[in-house]
């Protein structure tokens, strides 16, 4: 068989294969659409979950403003397990949550661990549940800096640094901190710490000297949280969704709507993958001496 009529069975072959992926993508929405249109057209309560390190915040804003807008969705319950993260993102999502709960309803679950960042976002809700043995608070900031200048000088590495002003290079691994870099550094999280204690004081609506008294990066437990009021209750999601669906006056038990998922471009995925896979079936059906590349 000639390799051109290879190419055209194996080219017929790959049609056929696309066609029939995109009728299943077809046949699936139709099959699940009207179901789960039918899941969240009753009125509930919205379940946002943020789980692990603090990163990015576009995910939790968008289910946050998906429920902000559904007029069936009468109370949020934000389920936090998350050691933290970042303070742009963190802040992000905590002025989201503040703006939905003058709103709606928003009620807190804690998890195993809700702290730092993952405290930072709790903060502004209308009501915040955590389990008796749930790490939380740790209200601090820090920096971390490695000097590897002693590894470097081992190893013969050296650098040269040209810089446009002192502290351009300042936290650099081939250098000690100077003096200004370190009061540098310590003004920046001073400030940064000053926000979180006045976000925390304002979402709780406590004194910022009695937060700022705990404010030292200690953790506590959901028990110890609750008597100092950076928690409101002691209980599990369950008990969290049905606090929920009580305060938005929700008879009964509240059904859970989950937020949509994140639209997928079917067609992007299916030309990420179209170049290897062509290739790959390609090169088995001819053999080796084929090498099919596109430039």
């Amino acid at each position: 068989m000639s390799a051109k009529k290879i190419l055209l069975i194996v080219g017929a072959c790959f049609a056929g294969l696309v066609l029939l992926f995109l009728g299943s993508v077809v046949l699936a929405k139709l099959l699940f659409s009207d179901k789960e249109k039918g899941f969240v057209s009753g009125p509930g309560v919205g379940l946002v979950e943020v789980k692990g390190m603090i990163v990015d915040s576009t995910e939790p804003i968008r289910q946050l403003r998906h429920f902000a807008k559904k007029d069936s969705v009468k109370a949020v319950v934000l389920r936090i397990d998350s050691p933290g993260g970042v303070v742009g993102p963190s802040q992000e999502i905590y002025e989201e949550v503040r703006k939905l709960a003058a709103r709606k309803k928003v009620v807190v679950s804690m998890g195993s661990l809700a702290a730092s960042g993952g405290y930072y976002i709790a903060a502004p809700a209308s009501v915040i549940y955590a389990n008796p043995g749930t790490i939380t608070a740790s209200i601090g900031v820090l920096i971390k800096f490695s000097n590897l200048e002693g590894l470097f000088g081992k190893l013969g590495v050296s650098s040269t640094t040209i810089k446009t002003g002192s502290f351009k290079d300042a936290g650099a691994p081939d250098r000690p901190l100077s003096p200004e870099d370190r009061a540098m550094f310590q003004a920046l999280i001073d400030s940064t710490h000053e926000q979180f204690v006045k976000a925390v004081a304002e979402g709780r609506k406590l004194p910022v000297d009695e937060v700022r008294r705990i404010a030292d990066g200690r953790v506590l437990s959901g028990e110890q949280a609750r008597a100092l009021k950076l928690v409101d209750k002691l209980g599990n999601l369950p008990d969290a969704v049905e606090e929920a669906g009580r305060l938005a006056g929700i008879s009964g038990e509240p059904a859970l709507i989950l937020p949509p998922k994140k639209k997928v471009n079917y067609l992007e995925l299916l030309a990420e993958g179209a170049e290897e896979k062509f290739n790959g079936v390609l090169n088995k059906a001819v053999g080796r001496g084929l090498q099919v590349t596109y430039e």
